[in-house]
Formats: C-alpha cells, structure tokens, sequence
C-alpha cells in the first residue's frame, strides 16, 4: 500500500517517498510483463495499423516539390517562436509581452487550467510553445497536402490532430505542474495509485489498456441502471426481445418497436428514470418493444469463425422482432425506431421490404443513423482497403469476432482530449478514482462484433455507400430507397462526430415518401438523450416546415430557414407519432400471448466483453 508523507518528520517523508518509488515501479513492471505475455502471438506486429505511410510519404513529396513554401514557413516558426522567447524574458522582468500572430483567439483550453500554466514564466512558455507550434503544424500540413487526394488530405489532417493531442506538455509527467505539485505533497502515493490503476485497466482490458473512465462498481444493469420493468418475451441466437411494462391505464393501438445499435448496449435509452427514453414513451401511452442483441463470444477451436453478415441482423434480428411483436399484440403493423447502425439497418430493412411489397412497417423513426456515407464524418479516414483486410485478417485470429476494444478505441480516438489524455493525468498521474457517469459506464459496456457483418457494414455503407447508389442486394433484391414510402422522423444532432448531420440529411432526401426532420442539439448521445425538464431545459431543435420536394442541397440552407425551439425534441417526436399510432385501448400486459421468458433487461444485456473488474485488481 502506497505510503502517505508526514512533512513534519524529513525522514519519515523521504522513507515514504522511496517506499512509493519502488511500489510504482514494481506495479509499472508488472503492468509491462502482463502486456508482453498477452502479446507474445504478435498480436501487436502491425507498426503502421491505420496505413498511414503511403499519405505521409505523398505528403513529403509535396513538400519537396515546394521547398520556397516550406522554408517560408519554417522561417515564420522561427518568428514566431522568438517572439515568444522575448515574451517570456518580458514577463520575467515584468515587462510588457508583444502579440504573436495566430496565437490571439487560443481561448481557454481545459488541459492547462492549472494557474501555473499562466503564472509560472517555464510552464506558460511551456504551454504557448506548444499551442503555437502545434497550430503551425497544423496549417503547414493543410498548406501542403492540397495537391494530394481528398482521401488523403483527410487522413494527414486527422492524424495530425491526434498526434498534436498527444504530444501536450499536460500529458507529460514532469511538464505538467498540477502533476508535480500533487506528487511533491503527497510523496508519490499519487504515483502508486495511477500505476494500480493502470494495472487494473491493462487487465480489464486483456493486455490493451482500456481506460477506466467511470467507477466500474457504481453501476449494475438492472439494478441502477436499466431498470423499467418489463419482460422478454421472445428470443433466439442473435436477440431478446423486451415488452415494457404500462404506466397509463390506455395505450395507443400500434406498437412501438425500437432497434438499438448492437455496437453498443440498448440501454443507452434506459440509463435511469429521469433520461430513460422507454421510461417517458411508456409513460405517453406507448406500447413499447426493445431489441437487446446479443454480445458474440468468439468461436471456439481453431480455424472456427462466427460467419453471421449484415443481412442477418435484418433477416434473423429485425424482422423475428417484429413478427413477434405482432403476434403479441394482434396488430397489423407496427412502428420502428432505428438508433445509429440500428437505423443503417432499418432503412436497408425498409427498401428490402418495398420490393416486396411489406407492410408490417407502418412508420419509422431514426436515431442518429446514416442510409448515405458520402459525408460520413472521421470514422471515414480509418475505412481504407488495407485496414480492412488487415483487420479482418485479425479477426479470423480471434474467432470470427472484431474485439470490443478495437471499437472503443476507435471511438475514443476521435475525441483524444477528453476520452484519453483527460483520463491519462487524472487517473495515472493524479491517482484520482474516476467519478460514477452511468453515461461513461454505458460507453465502457461496449461489444464484440461478427467480423463478417461489421466489414460488411464498413466495406458496403461507409466504403462504397451501396445502400444510397441503389447497389446494394439484400435476398436476390436490389435495394432502392427512393420505393419506400413509410412515413419517416428523422432526429440528428448538429455537434455528432459519428453520424454527422449533413450525412443523415443527405440520406434521408433519398427516401421516397414524407420526412420529418429534426436537427438537434449537441452530439450522437445528448442529442437523442435530452428529456423534456421544465427545471432545467437543455440544448434544443430545429424544424424547417418547407416542402420536402423544396429542400436545398444543403443541410446548411435548410438551417437558414428553420425554427429553433429551446428543450427536448421529444415532445415533438410524440406530436408526430402519436398520429401514426391509431386510437387507445386496454393497457397490454407484458407477455400475455407469447409469455414470459425473464424479467427485463433480460440476459444479453449483462454479458460484458472486458474482464470482470474484481478479477483486474
């Protein structure tokens, strides 16, 4: 146990200090020799997984043939970076500092909120060289690969980026005065329980370190978190299927059946009583159904892969729910939600369904879920033909699955500030135990994936957008979205950095009957998840009341003539659905024709893909 320093005895201080030195270096040893006997198969061999070699030699090439752009900007470096040397000798002698171009509108960054990052003369000009060379980085690559493909120049400037965030001096030990001030008062213990910590993540996550952003034993599903009552009446190899217990005595007539993304838990929409989506829609009348898929297992034995694509998700999940729901209820029809790559499927579901003249789907509404990829946002940059193969030569490794990690990590990757670094100094830096975020919690329960079907998903929707080109071919059916004419809501989110707005804008004009669209507020998860609070009214929408077959070409132009109204979108989703739901009848017991197979959340739920927490310690 790492020792705590009593300053008023020297030596009982230095003791504590050397005691906590060799505890963390003990721990970091053992941390290092967990990862190498995880990865003594080579699992980690590849040096360049993101195939970014061929753009970073384009880009040196580019830069070679423009030596006059290159050296001017080298020289506009090196004024820079002397004007701030003068600066920071001015501030020393109390001098006034001089303006340095591009560094006037930095703004307040949340890494260097520490005061000495200001008063200090050594970590301000700390801080400002980094911000300075980091943005001049940035510009010099943007200057420089215009001559190349949009492919690359994406690639370069996104990599740039995460290279930029990494290389702060707040993520260093000995650069970051919080961190030293911190391990100076308490000896080291700090030290000691970052490395624990660090330990703990490494185990979790199996020899990758999966960081620890939430209190992993704050939560249980289906104890605090996931906890509307219901039932699962229905399930087979790849879903159960909940039936949400009533609130109201009357519950309109249509059903309501909701398809998560299976790249994540569905109780995204069920975190607890005040943000739950089930909850509120039970709560309006709503008859209301969930899709909990199953987390896959690798196969087992060698040479044994999970062989389940895409389609199946449509053919064996979707479709199975929905003929149960129907039986469940009597209806003829029901209505659909499909959230993030649950609403990729519903919409290929819905064009499968149009040629061949099905009805069971009388209204569909879309979380946050692309049908066009074009404008598919960063996720884009990680999609090429080499990553590809390569991944799906490492999933035929690991039994047919894409691990969870690899998801997370890549999800992580595209906000490094706050989904890493952040964590890095708190938690292995500063020893702090990471605050209860049911939010955080959701996004740490991340799942395994078929390789099958998620390489389907990258190759054919992000890669070669054959659902919105008419190519795509689901049962010997060529799909075509512009036949489905089910009456569409579609809610996106204006900050979303997964399914970027103006992506789901363009894949909603494709459809061929009524849209309504809705523009939220924030990202992929507040967007959708920001319940009506007359105490507190959070973010807002915006509708647009222009013909559908008016609409400009761009999201931007739809924007300029919408209305903005402050709160929650959802009232004006149950303004719409509840005109596509019929009249009220009888509350409807869970189960009453199919029966009970366990009380909600069911058992799909609760498989976790990393290791067990109490088993990491």
């Amino acid at each position: 146990m790492s020792k705590e320093t009593d300053r008023t005895d020297p030596l009982a201080a230095s003791t504590a200090v050397a005691e906590n030195m060799a505890e963390a270096y003990a721990l970091a040893q053992e941390a290092w020799t967990y990862y190498l006997q995880t990865h003594a198969d080579g699992s980690s061999s590849n040096p360049d997984p993101y195939n970014l070699a061929p753009a970073i030699a384009d880009l040196q090439k580019a830069m070679v043939s423009d030596p006059e752009a290159m050296m001017k900007a080298g020289i506009d470096l090196w004024h820079r970076q002397a004007t701030l040397w003068t600066n920071a000798l001015a501030q020393m002698a109390g001098g006034e500092q001089r303006p340095i171009p591009g560094m006037e509108d930095m703004g307040k960054d949340k890494r260097f909120q520490d005061e000495e990052w200001d008063k200090n003369v050594v970590f301000s000009y700390l801080k400002q060289s980094y911000l300075l060379a980091s943005d001049w980085m940035r510009d010099t690559v943007d200057t420089a690969d215009e001559s190349l493909p949009p492919e690359e120049q994406q690639k370069l400037e996104f990599f740039t980026q995460r290279f930029a965030e990494a290389m702060s001096p707040s993520n260093a030990f000995a650069m970051n005065p919080q961190v030293l001030k911190t391990t100076a008062e308490e000896g080291g213990a700090n030290i000691v329980r970052g490395m624990r910590q660090m330990l703990k993540d490494m185990k979790r996550g199996k020899g990758e370190l999966l960081i620890s952003q939430t209190d992993m034993k704050a939560f249980e599903v289906g104890k605090n978190i996931a906890v509307t009552p219901g039932e699962v009446i229905f399930r087979n190899d790849l879903i159960e299927l909940i039936q949400y217990a009533p609130t109201t005595e009357k519950v309109y007539t249509t059903p309501l059946l909701i398809a998560p993304p299976w790249i994540n838990k569905f109780y995204i929409m069920d975190l607890n009583e005040k943000k739950s989506l089930v909850r509120w829609l039970v709560a309006q009348g709503y008859t209301v159904f969930m899709i909990s898929w199953r987390n896959p297992e690798p196969a087992k034995g060698k040479g044994k892969k999970i062989e389940r694509g895409f389609s199946d998700y449509v053919t064996e999940g979707l479709y199975p729910a929905i003929d149960a729901v129907i039986e469940e209820t009597g209806v003829k029809s029901v209505n659909v939600g499909g959230y993030c790559i649950g609403g990729t499927m519903l919409a290929t579901a819905l064009a499968h369904m149009a040629q061949n003249g099905d009805k069971r789907v009388k209204a569909a509404t879309f979380f946050t879920a692309q049908a066009d990829f074009v404008k598919g946002g960063e996720l884009r940059i990680l999609l090429d033909d080499k990553i590809l193969d390569e991944l799906e030569k490492k999933s035929e490794k690991e039994g047919g699955v894409i691990d969870a990690r690899h998801m997370a990590q890549a999800f992580n990757m595209l906000r490094g500030n706050e989904l890493i670094w952040n964590y890095v100094v708190s938690n292995y830096y500063l020893g702090k135990e990471p605050s209860a975020f049911d939010l955080l919690y959701w996004n740490a329960d991340a799942t395994h994936m078929p390789a099958k079907c998620h390489l389907a998903y990258l190759r054919d929707y992000y890669r070669d957008n054959a659902l919105a080109e008419g190519k795509m071919v689901l049962d010997g059916k060529t799909l075509d979205l512009g036949k489905v004419k089910t009456p569409v809501y579609s809610i996106c989110a204006r900050e979303d950095h997964i399914a970027p707005a103006e992506s789901v804008f363009r894949g909603v004009k494709l459809f061929g009957g009524p849209v309504h669209l809705v523009v939220g507020g924030s990202g992929h998860i507040a967007g959708v998840i920001n319940p009506p609070d007359p105490t507190r009214v959070k973010y807002q929408y915006w509708t647009n009341d222009t013909p559908q077959a008016d609409w400009p070409e761009t999201l931007a132009e739809w924007l300029e003539g919408a209305t903005e109204t402050p709160g929650s979108w959802w009232p004006d989703w149950h303004k719409w659905l509840s005109k596509k739901s019929g009249k009220k009848i009888a509350a409807r017991k869970p189960g009453a024709t199919l029966g009970s197979l366990e009380p909600a959340p069911g058992s799909y739920v609760r498989v976790r893909s990393d290791a067990p927490v109490e088993d990491a310690a």
